[in-house]
């Protein structure tokens, strides 16, 4: 059976499924999507879909397709490269990444524990940034065979593995390997709640940045630019000194943001019926929460960010991403009126990809010329 097919009919029987006893449906879920994404590195569609030019947009001299691509996580090894392209992606983001190679995440006997909440439109997971390793997955980026010059970006990460500077000196070997790989943008995760026991990294943000700053920003070779996501449960009272490191330390954007780990504040979006299964698996395996639950907060931070950066002036051109929550073209209207440049999906794209099968992007950006926002009329918070 084919990945589409597959996604399909899973789509309809997700709300009977998630019914089941909790640790059930995890461990039903856990394995299931490994079986999915398996089929669906082979499932290529045939054609390629060419979004609008007017989609397109050029930030730091890179042409993307359209405003919309692939979040970090989906694609850990360099898969489905073709596959995004030929959709119509605005680009691929690879990783997230790191130097070692890590198995990933696993509990009671379920590896790479995730769960859907199909009513709520969101989604748990504790995946532990499973991966084959910077070295392994540098390679395979310089072997992508471009297809409708669609860009290639990479996320990475410092390894939990490591400590200290050892951590960082991996890191930023690992960049350089990306670099030399060809590939477009770099993504820095600074906010992954899928390792240890589900929380985020807690040691020193600022001194990681500027050990970066001087051992890659600096020696870069060519304009290659880097990216830093922070959390969706960044505060907004953060932001001034968020975006004033990275502008003071040359980086070119910023990312709002990865899975939410302040589970009683998404409980509130989750649906009545669905948050037994939300409480079982936020208490047993913690991870981190995305999809629709987030759509507000990773509009105001990314929203307030460009508000931030419009106001700052930073002397390098930089950017805005957003990631959580995005579903449909409207979203994307939103992003635009708050000034945001780009926007990353996961949750939204495998529930349209269910419907919509290879057509997603089309589906998605179809006569989207005639719903485009006004460039003037921004979003107030």
């Amino acid at each position: 059976m084919k990945a589409t097919t597959l996604a399909n009919w899973e789509s309809k029987l997700r709300p009977l499924v998630t019914k089941l006893p909790p640790q059930s449906v995890v461990s039903k879920y856990s394995s299931g999507r490994l079986d999915f994404l398996a089929k669906l590195k082979q499932d290529v569609p045939s054609e390629t879909y060419f979004p609008s030019e007017d989609l397109s947009k050029e930030h730091w001299g890179i042409r993307f397709r359209t405003p919309i691509m692939n979040s970090a996580g989906m694609f850990k090894n360099g898969e489905c490269y073709k596959m995004i392209a030929r959709q119509g992606a605005g680009a691929y983001l690879g990783g997230t990444g790191t130097w070692n190679q890590r198995k990933g995440n696993e509990k009671d006997g379920i590896y790479l524990p995730f769960v859907p909440y199909p009513n709520s439109h969101s989604a748990s997971n504790w995946l532990g940034l499973p991966n084959d390793g910077d070295e392994v997955n540098s390679q395979r980026a310089q072997k992508l065979e471009r297809i409708a010059d669609t860009p290639i970006g990479w996320s990475i990460m410092g390894s939990p593995d490591f400590q200290g500077e050892e951590k960082l000196r991996y890191l930023v070997q690992g960049m350089r390997l990306y670099e030399q790989a060809g590939v477009d943008f770099l993504e820095i995760n600074e906010s992954c709640p899928n390792t240890a026991h589900g929380r985020p990294q807690d040691d020193d943000m600022a001194n990681r940045l500027r050990y970066v700053k001087k051992h890659f920003l600096d020696q870069r070779t060519r304009r290659l630019p880097v990216i830093v996501k922070f959390s969706n449960d960044t505060e907004v009272e953060q932001l001034p000194a968020l975006l004033d490191i990275l502008f003071e330390l040359g980086y070119d954007g910023v990312n709002f943001g990865n899975t939410s780990t302040a589970y009683d504040r998404r409980k509130e979006k989750i649906e009545p019926n669905e948050r037994k299964l939300f409480d079982f698996y936020t208490h047993t395996f913690g991870g981190g929460v995305s999809g629709r639950p987030l759509r507000e907060s990773s509009l105001e931070l990314a929203g307030r960010a460009f508000e931030y950066v419009r106001a700052g002036s930073p002397s390098q051109e930089f950017h805005v991403i957003r990631t959580g929550g995005i579903e449909t073209w409207s979203d994307i209207q939103d992003s635009e009126r708050a000034g945001i440049s780009l926007n990353q999906w996961y949750t939204g794209y495998f529930e349209n990809f269910a419907k919509n099968g290879h057509n997603v992007y089309r589906q998605l950006l179809e006569n989207s010329k005639q719903k485009r926002a006004p460039s003037h009329h921004r979003v107030t918070f």
